[in-house]
């Protein structure tokens, strides 16, 4: 039957004692213990747990320093920087859990639980924290005998939630079944008593027959010249309780009270141990599953036989090999997946299996094992709360306004703003695991074009995109048709490009009509810097055909322009209308500076090719253009503090350079004009910072400009 006496106010002492054999950081941790209020018996039963499952001095040193954190937080903020760093990891990772175990309290009962273990496994960044939470738990659970009954409730919900499931799933079963029972004894005590008397036996009895069933079975298999591993558990008050529930079963119906599991090496090997069990005892014929011929549909695999044992008490086996064993216990088919229910998560369920890999004895060296955990368990999820505690995760990277869509559509289309802890923030804002979400909203949905702009960042998740497009494809086609067509003509613009004949564009995005294109367009399915990247493309010639020596086009490593009938000049680009890779262009023969090349375009070239026509050349853009090309920019606003510092950076960050700049100021109207020459790749690269500039805070035009 389960512990109910409160654990051993001597335990601790026992550490003490030996004191002078511990390493030095578990040592100074139990002397930084004795001047201080702290529950010295819980305490002692936490160092006993974590020996038990074999955690290292750190680990327990690291237990005993959150307790002092507790009751004396001035001690342990000046004693903090002078303890090792993994200590102080530990530490923070216990008080970070802190924060789930509040949330639970605000939880209504019978609320699902499962994001508040995501949520804890999330913040704790070091996995011998978890070790310490159970052993502490439990410690706690042994002691809430002497608490008032609510507050044992409480501790057993918070048990009964989220240490034993986790304690199931790291397969640390000294730990779960008592925390299952602990908690079953003071949420349902009547119940826990029933089933105790049902059983007509104290625990370390049950203990004793399995020991007894071991020996004989033990015996048997050596005589059959079977190699096998055997290990035996009574099965404990509370997983009675849930199978008598799950299976709508009466007590006396139940064959697997007591349970030995054999490990063999084959599946021969199996259905020869069955034998022997079989002859060894008499089975019960309505009591036989046999799993590796028909597997579970999860996968899973054993014999299960139930037979009447020693003393004429019933007994189930099972039966399996070692590697069912390793799939059953990390594999898709895991004892506590069907047990517990729920959906399947291969991230989650992989990082799980590594925590387990934990408890597994190992020799030599960890450093490799460290190394490989550090990198499987990479975080690539952040793990969010409502105001109501709901846990919600996300792709890392994802805004509030992703968030949003996740909790509802319609929250995520009424969205106007959004605070985290408290704290009011963009739309943009990126929050982290454990970041308290509230969203804003208004009675009107009303989403946004912008948000569908990579440039401005509302977005980053394709659930929210998918659900902003589909809200704008319900508005009439006529409406999308406009959008698309003003914004294709606003990036011509601030490109300064010629009116382009799109009729071939539709193709290169696999559609069938230019008005296809401005839909897509307007609904964010393409954007911007791909139209300007598709009409460089399409400006570019073909490859030249090979062709005699004297015929063939010379291409110059300046500019990577082909100029036909030409050879070994010097070529420059013209200041006065600065082209770029895309832009339709023309050579004009200069003295003594080269071709000197012009958007086709530029008026400066008209005035030279009227006044020298035989001087203007054919032009073209080659095929390997990798050259960076100067461009000038003109950015118009409202004057605002750092507006010029946001700029620069911006320019900075998006990998162009700023060769030279100018701004003027018009105080009496509050607007400033600033203009850049910077130096660019191509098009889209220039279409992607116009974009991000023009969605700067007082910024109401951005364009290129042109000759």
């Amino acid at each position: 039957m389960v512990r109910s006496a409160p654990p051993e106010a001597g335990k601790l002492e026992s550490w003490r004692a030996r004191a002078g054999t511990l390493p030095p950081v578990l040592a100074d941790a139990l002397e930084a213990c004795a001047g201080r209020p702290v529950n010295q018996a819980e305490c002692g039963d936490t160092l006993d747990l974590l020996g038990m499952l074999g955690c290292d001095a750190p680990t327990q040193a690291a237990a005993l320093w959150f307790e002092v954190a507790r009751v004396d937080p001035a001690a342990w903020a000046a004693r903090c920087p002078g303890l090792p760093a993994d200590v102080q990891r530990l530490v923070a990772g216990q008080q970070a859990a802190e924060q789930v175990w509040a949330l639970h309290a605000q939880r209504a009962p019978g609320g699902a639980n499962e994001g508040l273990r995501r949520l804890l496994l999330a913040i704790v960044r070091d996995l011998r924290v978890v070790f310490v939470l159970l052993a502490r738990q439990l410690a706690r659970m042994r002691a809430a005998v002497s608490l008032p009954p609510e507050q044992a409730a409480a501790l057993a919900r918070l048990s009964r939630d989220i240490h034993a499931p986790l304690a199931n799933r790291l397969g640390i079963w000294q730990l779960k079944w008592e925390l299952e029972d602990l908690a079953f004894r003071y949420l349902q005590p009547d119940t826990y008593r029933r089933i105790a008397k049902l059983l007509d036996e104290r625990r370390v009895d049950r203990e004793a027959f399995i020991r007894q069933s071991l020996d004989e079975l033990q015996q048997a298999l050596d005589a059959a010249g079977l190699h096998a591993e055997l290990a035996g558990r009574p099965k404990h008050i509370y997983s009675i309780w849930k199978k008598m529930q799950r299976k709508s079963l009466d007590f006396s119906d139940l064959y697997d009270i007591r349970a030995v599991r054999v490990l063999v090496d084959s599946i021969a090997d199996c259905y020869a141990a069955l034998g022997v069990v079989h002859g060894l005892w008499p089975h019960l014929p309505n009591e036989f599953d046999d799993y590796i011929a028909r597997p579970k549909p999860n996968g899973y695999q054993s014999l299960h036989t139930a037979v009447v044992g020693p003393a004429g008490k019933t007994l189930e086996v099972q039966i399996r090999t070692h590697a069912m064993h390793r799939a059953n216990e990390l594999g898709v088919a895991a004892h506590w997946r069907y047990k517990e229910g729920g959906g399947s998560d291969a991230e989650f369920e992989a990082k799980i299996a590594w925590m387990r890999k934990l408890l597994e004895p190992r020799s030599g060296d960890d450093s490799n094992l460290a190394a490989e955990l550090q990198t499987e368990l990479l975080e690539d999820r952040v793990y969010l709360l409502t105001p109501k505690g709901e846990v919600f995760d996300l792709a890392r990277g994802a805004t509030v306004l992703d968030f949003a869509y996740l909790v509802h559509t319609e929250v995520g289309h009424r969205c106007r703003g959004a605070k985290v802890n408290g704290r009011i923030v963009p739309l943009t804002f990126q929050p982290q695991s454990g970041d308290r979400v509230e969203i804003l909203t208004t009675k009107v949905a009303e989403p946004s074009r912008d948000w569908l702009s990579p440039h401005h960042g509302y977005l980053n998740t394709a659930r929210a995109k998918d659900k902003v497009r589909a809200w704008f494809r319900r508005i009439a086609h006529d409406a999308n048709l406009g959008v698309g067509r003003a914004m294709l003509e606003r990036e011509l613009k601030r490109l300064a490009l010629p009116a382009a004949d799109i009729g071939k564009l539709p193709a290169q995005f696999h559609l069938q009509t230019q008005d296809e294109l401005l839909i897509a367009l307007a609904l964010g399915e393409v954007t911007p810097g791909q139209i300007a990247r598709v009409l460089q493309e399409a400006a570019q010639p073909p490859p030249p055909a090979p062709a005699p020596p004297p015929a063939r086009p010379t291409t110059l490593d300046h500019g990577a322009l082909s100029i036909e009938g030409v050879g070994n000049l010097l070529t420059t680009l013209a200041r006065c209308c600065q082209p770029l890779p895309g832009d339709t262009v023309r050579g004009y023969i200069t003295k003594g500076r080269g071709v000197s090349v012009h958007r086709a375009d530029c008026g400066s070239l008209a005035r030279l090719a009227r006044r020298d026509p035989d001087r203007v050349i054919d032009v073209s853009w080659g095929h390997a253009v990798s050259q960076a090309y100067e461009v000038d920019i003109e950015l118009r606003g409202y004057d605002r503090k750092e507006l010029q510092k946001d700029v620069t950076n911006l320019i900075s960050n998006a990998g162009t350079h700023i060769i030279a700049s100018s701004s003027r100021s018009r105080p009496q109207t509050g607007e400033v004009e600033m203009r850049y020459t910077l130096r660019v790749r191509d098009f889209e690269q220039l279409s992607t910072l116009l974009g991000k500039l023009l969605a700067l805070p007082n910024v109401t035009e951005v364009r290129r400009v042109s000759a």
